[in-house]
């Protein structure tokens, strides 16, 4: 469907309506990733704190730092969602031997439990993106890449 039938108005030129049809895409897909995550009780940052912690797992626990440097939201409060997390049983966390400011972190297996029922979401993730065939996801990878320079 084409943006001005979603969002009917006036656009100044074409990038402008390049831009509001980038943000509204992004809230529309993030809206669905949303509705996904919320059946299992976590949110977006959350979700991806674990799978970094799973992903990483046989490296051992992660800093917070190792984590922020992963998080698709770079202004997200990772101490606060570890915290978050820990409260759940999703993480343990532990003060770093020989420096009691640094945390280390790690996934439980009620945690990994949660992420195996999970699996099926980026199954449905990808589904977000299914009226695209496998080229244009690549073109769209492109273009994004050359958006953020």
């Amino acid at each position: 469907m084409r943006i001005e039938d979603e969002v009917p108005g006036r656009y100044r030129n074409e990038y402008h309506k390049g831009a509001i049809n980038l943000v509204f895409t992004v809230k529309h897909f993030s809206y669905g990733f949303l509705q996904i995550m919320k059946m299992h009780g976590l949110t977006e940052p959350q979700y991806n704190i674990l799978r970094v912690l799973r992903g990483f797992r046989a490296e051992g626990p992660s800093s917070i730092g190792f984590l922020k440097a992963r998080m698709l939201d770079k202004s997200s409060d990772v101490s606060r969602l570890v915290d978050k997390l820990l409260e759940k049983g999703f993480v343990d966390r532990k003060e770093k031997a020989g420096d009691r400011r640094q945390k280390e972190v790690e996934i439980t297996q009620k945690g990994l439990t949660l992420l195996e029922g999970m699996d099926d979401c980026e199954q449905k993730t990808d589904t977000l993106l299914k009226n695209l065939d496998p080229a244009e996801v690549q073109e769209l990878n492109r273009l994004l890449d050359k958006i953020r320079g």
